[in-house]
């Protein structure tokens, strides 16, 4: 059939200049006389992978995550550290260092060496055999500088000798004997000034002098709500026990105190501990709450009355020995003065005051005759980890003014000051006594002597670790940059300065 369409019409068609130049893609068309022009889309941009060009004064260098090194453990290959073992790395305590001179002169502290004013300045070493037993009672701390030298020492300074008399006069022996008696002190100073030290030192006499050690090497692990807890039905205001921290300390306490539980048998009636045997020794008795934390808080009861009997019960005084006098350490006072970490049921804070393990401890302060056979409280504030309450801190203010003879009604007693929201419950727990048979007492520890910093930094040049020349101008050099002799910046300051003078 022949088109309408002539070849003259055709001709008269006018086309567009996008439909004449050439294109790269295909013409796409359904009908094969399709006279319309292709889509007029812009052609989709390409991803430009060059850097943009940044604006002025600012890098234009990738800034990317680095990743901290995972820890490598020495054994297995190089193999990544666990997090339980990363924690024991961090806790780990180093006491001997096999590159540092041995010191073949040096004195052990004994009995008689530790009232010994004689040897004031003194590092003294601690004896081999005690190192477990203060390894038990964690009486080492980690960044306390003992990997340094070839063996643990502890330099006797007059705080120290101090407290050697006061331990030997409560064992009733010295020039002043006083058997029986019980002193309380919190101990406090500056950061580095040598707290947690003093009560090692105070435990490795006690050790010496056959007493009975019971510590809390950490008083935040008790407040930190790290360990179980269960409330006591009945108590008011609520009281809650930590079975997991009562079961550690039974075991640190056994560990450390092995061979003097061992002699000492049960001598009270403990109706609450039905399986506990006849004739059993104290070790026997504070087994029992090493596997069953459920009865640990029992177990510790029985315990601590077998510890503080002055006398046997009725039928039970065959093989009664008199108990020995006892010393109780808790460092980290402060973390104990506040509101702990731990939630009631409608989620409040509880105090820590109304956990029975942290009450205990604090109630042998407040009871004149918390220790029936005599010893010593040591309660140490710690400046490394602390959440400075200022109830204890006005406390502490408190027993300094009581201790100077300043009056509660004098205008230069220490008070809160008005709207400070300071805890009254501390407060008054911490009350000084006017009329107590053993009043709580406040101890400063300063910074050592000129003599003693210099007898310090001699055992440092003894041990290889400083080859200078220990004259009176170099160590009052050494104390004047420690901050008058603080301890722990002297060790620092040891530490450093290894290079010999020219």
């Amino acid at each position: 059939m022949a088109s309408s369409w002539c070849w003259n019409c055709l001709s008269r068609l006018r086309l567009t200049p996008q439909a004449l130049a050439p294109s790269a893609t295909p013409r796409i068309s359904n009908a094969p006389f399709h006279s319309t022009a292709l889509r007029y889309a812009n052609p989709v941009k390409k991803k430009n992978t060059t850097l943009n060009v940044q604006k002025h004064r600012v890098s234009a260098s990738i800034k990317k995550k680095k990743k901290k090194p995972e820890q490598r453990s020495s054994g297995g290959g190089g193999r990544a550290m666990s997090p339980a073992e990363r924690r024991a790395l961090k806790k780990r305590i180093v006491l001997s260092n096999p590159n540092a001179l041995e010191i073949e002169s040096m004195v052990d502290l004994s009995a008689e060496t530790m009232v010994d004013s004689r040897l004031r300045g003194t590092v003294l070493g601690l004896p081999m055999p005690m190192i477990d037993q203060l390894r038990a009672v964690e009486a080492f701390k980690p960044k306390q500088g003992w990997s340094v030298f070839r063996r643990p020492g502890t330099v006797l300074r007059r705080d120290t000798i101090e407290m050697g008399r006061l331990i030997e006069q409560i064992s009733g022996e010295g020039d002043k004997p006083q058997k029986g008696k019980v002193v309380k002190k919190i101990v406090n100073g500056m950061k580095g000034s040598g707290k947690s030290v003093h009560l090692l030192q105070a435990m490795a006499m006690a050790f010496l002098k056959k007493w009975v050690v019971i510590t809390v090497p950490d008083a935040r692990d008790l407040v930190c709500a790290n360990t179980a807890y269960t409330a006591v039905e009945g108590t008011k205001p609520l009281q809650y026990i930590q079975p997991n921290a009562v079961s550690a300390l039974l075991v640190r306490t056994v560990e450390a105190n092995r061979d003097l539980l061992a002699k000492l048998k049960v001598s009270q009636k403990h109706p609450s501990l039905p399986m506990l045997q006849p004739g059993s020794t104290l070790e026997d008795l504070a087994k029992l709450g090493f596997n069953d934390p459920a009865i640990s808080w029992a177990v510790f009861q029985a315990f601590w009355a077998e510890l503080t009997a002055s006398a046997p019960a009725a039928g039970l005084e065959k093989g009664f020995v008199a108990r020995p006098p006892m010393l109780v350490t808790v460092d980290g006072l402060a973390h104990w003065m506040a509101e702990s970490e731990y939630r009631d049921v409608d989620y409040n804070k509880i105090h820590a005051h109304d956990l029975y393990f942290v009450k205990h401890f604090l109630s042998l302060l407040k009871e004149g005759d918390s220790l029936k056979n005599g010893g010593l409280l040591l309660y140490a504030t710690s400046l490394s980890n602390n959440p400075n309450p200022l109830a204890l801190k006005i406390a502490m203010d408190r027993l300094a003014a009581h201790q100077a003879g300043i009056s509660a009604n004098s205008p230069e007693y220490p008070n809160p000051a008005a709207y400070s929201g300071v805890d009254e419950r501390v407060l008054e727990f911490l009350k000084p006594a006017e009329k107590a048979a053993s009043p709580l007492e406040l101890q400063i520890l300063d910074g050592i002597t000129r003599d003693e910093a210099r007898g310090f930094f001699e055992y440092f040049a003894r041990s290889g670790l400083v080859r200078d020349a220990i004259t009176e101008q170099w160590v009052g050099e050494r104390w004047s940059l420690s901050g008058g002799g603080i301890i722990g910046e002297l060790e620092k300051l040891g530490r450093r300065f290894r290079a010999a003078s020219a």
